[in-house]
């Protein structure tokens, strides 16, 4: 038995880490951190003791010291993955990031441990000495930076709770660090890092302890942080690059002979600097941190509730110009500013200010399509950042900035908006009250809002156009209903003149001259007013049907086949515009005589149902096929008659037709003959006939 330093201190610290079981036992142990921190105390306690006995009674073995070892170390770092949520499967991990670290330390805890195991049993080493020492070395780095992320990431009064436990479990991971980078770097373990090892232990131990003692009434609680993995990064490549440095070392002392203590010198002293010039790069900081943040963390924006959100705002809007200013708003939100303006795509394919939102207008504001700015814009699809401009305008390829931009109030940000590939305008947003540091998830949520914004501006500009469209259509189909309703009264004017050489001296054709002449004059007038005003009120009055019928049949009798009216002539009251529905009889009459030889029979006739009146105007014309009815009779500019014909008579006697709530059929056959079926209710019982009285009526 020889009684050492190095025993005494690692029986101490054996006895220590059991009475802090101890301590530990006295409660429930509910807390998955009672129970993790139970076992690292058990395993630090039994490793410290078979290190005391191998020193005083050269027992047990060397794999059984290690396998401990490695066995202690997995329990401190359980502590650390409690803390963090790390587990072992990757639902129930805090995330896919802390899931693959766990994955990837306890993979080497597990190399280590099979190859102490394999030494054990084969009874020969099978990984060399400077293998297993790097892996000490991996391992406790590992848990130094897991400790950095639980330092970090706990918050306020509870990191008065974790301040000793991380103190304690970092001195435990650093002497290790320490102790083992040497042990590589010498080739051999240190004696008094060895002896002392058991006295570090030792004093680490009331650290845990004053952490039980904290937390009786305030568990842990960690929250794991945007950067942990920035971090973490950070630390893994400071430490593989420290054991790359250690490496070099190594090879220079023991390959370079005599110059080895020079070459050490120029090794270590350019790797420090090339260290320090990666520190110090804040590109290659800004890539990492989104590389990282792209791909192993979710977005600090939630991406779909932003989409609702500009979806409801732009859709709720009900003029353009409220459009405009809001999407100016929504832009400038994501960065936090409060005023903007906004270029739009103007008739000169140029590009002009159109709204203003918090910031002064300004009076230059045209910006050329040739411009080298929206050149730019448009072959890159790049968010301007004018500051970043006027720091290193190279990163923009030294293209112009116009001056009217510069002249706005604090410009900062020029958003391009883009409709699939075609620019049609930017947005120009102002410095916040506040510095903002965008990242590229900032950038790329403007550029989501920009398309969206976009889009519902080209949709608004659509629409413009659409109505400006349907109101022209509106003045065209207007016009034509008149020069139909002109070609009418030409063609009554043109027989007067034709016949007033023969019956000039008759005085029933004078009398029947003054007659036409008034229904001339009278429907000149309606259609003067119908120019005025395209969208006028129905003169709704009673109509007696019967008699309408059979004045317009005698007024059309001056034209072969002589129209003949049969049937009831009793008297049928309906509300209409009387001089709208004999419009329409009158369309339908000579239609009828159109399609008809001379020699042939038009007959009108009425006759009454139920709340109805059915007028039926046949003829014995060439008549019309099936084809012809269902797909072009009732089609605006669509006639049989050619050139003669406008092909809308029809087409607005049905539509006025209809307005009453009534309806045109047709039966027709070819070469034999044609039947329109004109069906209109009676006064007062038609239900739906209030939604027609005195409604607009255009052409």
């Amino acid at each position: 038995m020889d009684i050492t330093f190095g025993g005494i201190s690692h029986a101490t610290g054996a006895l220590v880490y059991l009475l802090i079981m101890g301590l530990l036992a006295q409660g429930y142990l509910r807390r998955l951190t009672d129970r993790a921190l139970l076992a690292a105390c058990l395993l630090t306690s039994i490793w410290l003791a078979i290190i005391a006995s191998q020193q005083v009674f050269n027992t047990p073995t060397f794999f059984l010291r290690y396998t401990f070892e490695i066995l202690r170390n997995a329990a401190w770092i359980g502590v650390l993955f409690v803390l963090l949520g790390v587990r072992l499967t990757r639902k129930s991990s805090a995330g896919s990031t802390q899931f693959w670290l766990g994955m990837t330390i306890a993979g080497i805890l597990i190399f280590m441990l099979i190859a102490g195991l394999a030494r054990g049993f084969m009874g020969e080493a099978v990984f060399s000495g400077q293998t297993l020492l790097t892996g000490q070395i991996v391992v406790s780095l590992g848990g130094l930076v897991l400790l950095e992320q639980v330092w970090r990431n706990v918050t306020g009064y509870k990191r008065q709770n974790t301040r000793y436990l991380c103190l304690g479990i970092g001195t435990l991971f650093v002497y290790d660090f320490f102790m083992y980078s040497d042990a590589l770097l010498f080739n051999q373990i240190s004696q008094p890092f060895w002896d002392a090892r058991g006295a570090i232990n030792t004093v680490c131990a009331p650290l845990i302890a004053l952490t039980m003692v904290n937390t009786r009434k305030q568990p842990l609680d960690v929250q794991i942080s945007r950067q942990f993995v920035f971090h973490t990064s950070a630390l893994v490549f400071a430490g593989l690059y420290l054991l790359i440095m250690a490496a070099g070392g190594y090879y220079i002392n023991t390959a370079g002979g005599e110059w080895s203590e020079a070459l050490l010198i120029i090794f270590f002293f350019s790797a420090t600097v090339f260290l320090i010039l990666l520190a110090g790069s804040a590109r290659l900081r800004a890539r990492l941190m989104v590389f990282i943040s792209q791909h192993f963390f979710n977005y600090k924006y939630d991406y779909r509730e932003e989409w609702l959100n500009a979806t409801g705002l732009v859709t709720s809007l009900e003029s353009n110009d409220d459009l405009e200013k809001k999407v100016i708003q929504l832009m400038a939100e994501p960065v936090e500013s409060q005023a903007g303006a906004l270029w739009l795509k103007n008739e000169d394919n140029n590009f002009s200010a159109t709204t203003f939102w918090n910031m002064p207008e300004i009076k230059f504001d045209k910006i050329d399509n040739n411009s080298e700015l929206i050149d730019f814009m448009r072959q890159s699809d790049w968010i301007i950042d004018l500051k970043e401009y006027q720091l290193d305008p190279t990163r923009y390829h030294l293209m112009e900035i116009p001056d009217c931009l510069w002249t706005t109030h604090k410009p900062w940000l020029l958003v391009p908006l883009f409709i699939g590939d075609s620019l049609i305008g930017f947005v120009l947003i102002s410095e916040p009250l506040a510095k903002i540091e965008l990242n590229w998830e900032n950038y790329d949520l403007l550029k989501i809002v920009a398309r969206q914004c976009a889009s519902y501006i080209g949709l608004v500009h659509a629409q413009n156009r659409l109505s400006e469209s349907k109101q022209f259509e509106a003045v065209n189909r207007t016009s034509a209903f008149m020069v139909h309703d002109l070609k009418t009264i030409i063609a009554q004017l043109s027989l007067l003149v034709n016949n007033a050489g023969k019956h000039k001296s008759n005085p029933v054709f004078v009398d029947d001259m003054i007659r036409t002449t008034e229904h001339a004059l009278k429907k000149m007038n309606h259609l003067l007013l119908q120019i005025r005003n395209p969208v006028t009120q129905d003169d709704v009055t009673q109509v007696n049907v019967t008699e309408l019928l059979k004045d317009i049949v005698q007024q059309e009798s001056r034209r072969d086949p002589v129209p003949m009216f049969t049937g009831d002539e009793s008297p049928v009251i309906i509300e209409a515009d009387k001089e709208k529905l004999s419009s329409v009889f009158v369309h339908m009459i000579q239609n009828a005589q159109d399609a008809t030889e001379k020699s042939g029979d038009v007959t009108i006739s009425v006759k009454k149902s139920t709340g109805w009146i059915v007028i039926f105007v046949q003829d014995t014309g060439i008549g019309m096929s099936d084809e012809f009815i269902k797909a072009e009779l009732f089609k605006p500019f669509s006639s049989t008659k050619g050139l003669t014909g406008m092909g809308i008579g029809v087409y607005q006697s049905r539509e006025y037709i209809r307005k009453l709530g009534g309806s045109i059929d047709v039966t027709s056959e070819p070469d034999v003959g044609t039947c329109f079926t004109i069906k209109i209710p009676l006064i007062n019982t038609s239900a739906g006939y209030g939604n027609y009285k005195g409604a607009a009526y255009s052409g």
